[in-house]
């Protein structure tokens, strides 16, 4: 089967979670603060412990080195992780990764952002260059933790569309998590609440 399933997944007592994900398919989650939503990403993301499986494109997340499983399947979190000094120190050119310049000055960056120091980025900023870091590597599953929570209504559209195209050409497939129902509506096909005992899905 093509795309991602997520096979009676279940983690820290929640579950069990079925979903099959087709790809250039974006599927909304949201729920209340503290009900899963985060840690169902990182579940699907392998980097917690948990019982089920998820399989892409038929193969499941266990035949896969744990860091090959998360650059196909890529997790992008409310609050990203920077190890280095400078921007650009975190786009060092690798074999099969894409240029960012391009992404960088669609989501509003100028050419010197490589030279800017990570302690003076904004919120904001740092979550569209998290974005940018994922995209670059190429995922063939995007897991998106509130990814426009702290930019202005400006660049949520810019971000929505970016990624619209990605989804639209079959690219890349989406769990995106947002408390935004709004913002779901217009960017995910369908959407699914999280319970503790399962996934319901949305009326549209």
């Amino acid at each position: 089967m093509d795309g991602l399933s997520l096979v009676d997944l279940s983690f820290l007592g929640n579950g069990p979670y079925s979903l099959s994900i087709q790809p250039g398919e974006c599927v909304g989650v949201t729920g209340s603060s503290g009900v899963g939503k985060t840690q169902l990403l990182r579940a699907v993301a392998d980097v917690i412990p948990h019982k089920g499986d998820c399989f892409l494109s038929g193969t499941s997340c266990q035949a896969f080195a744990p860091e090959e499983w998360r650059t196909m399947v890529a997790m992008v979190p409310a609050e990203s992780f920077w190890w280095y000094d400078l921007v650009g120190a975190h786009f060092n050119s690798n074999s099969g990764h894409d240029d960012p310049v391009v992404l960088l000055e669609k989501l509003g960056f100028s050419s010197d952002v490589m030279n800017w120091q990570i302690s003076r980025l904004s919120t904001g900023e740092r979550q569209r260059l998290a974005l940018v870091r994922t995209l670059i590597t190429r995922p063939k599953v995007l897991l998106l933790d509130e990814p426009t929570a702290s930019l202005d209504k400006k660049m949520v559209h810019v971000v929505e569309e970016l990624l619209a195209r990605r989804f639209a050409h079959g690219y890349t497939s989406c769990i995106w998590v947002s408390h935004d129902l709004e913002q779901l509506s217009r960017v995910a096909e369908r959407v699914f609440r999280v319970e503790p005992e399962g996934l319901l899905q949305e009326e549209n």
